[in-house]
């Protein structure tokens, strides 16, 4: 949820809309108006803010804002998760003597 929110905020700021206009289902191109060089700017942004790479073949499968945010969820290196509990102490080496 946090990806989808992120890339729709973007979207938004980058077409000047309130995100709530912006749907899952919408088309970059036939529903959002992006064209093929607004669509480059917007996969460069996509590939600095979510630190990832995005080859020109993968390109095509970008078509709606579901897509997208499909995508970069499977290939954003997941984070590494937090343990909630703390580490186990480790035992007091034993005095020789």
């Amino acid at each position: 949820a946090d990806i989808a929110m992120r890339f729709r905020t973007a979207l938004a700021d980058y077409l000047k809309r309130d995100v709530k206009t912006i749907k899952l289902t919408d088309a970059l191109q036939n529903d959002l108006g992006l064209d093929s060089m607004a669509t480059i700017e917007l996969v460069y942004q996509i590939e600095d803010a979510f630190n990832l790479e995005i080859p020109d073949q993968d390109l095509a499968k970008l078509i709606t804002v579901a897509n997208v945010i499909a995508y970069i969820e499977g290939n954003v290196p997941p984070t590494r998760q937090v343990s909630a509990k703390p580490p186990s102490p480790r035992p007091k080496p034993k005095k020789k003597g």
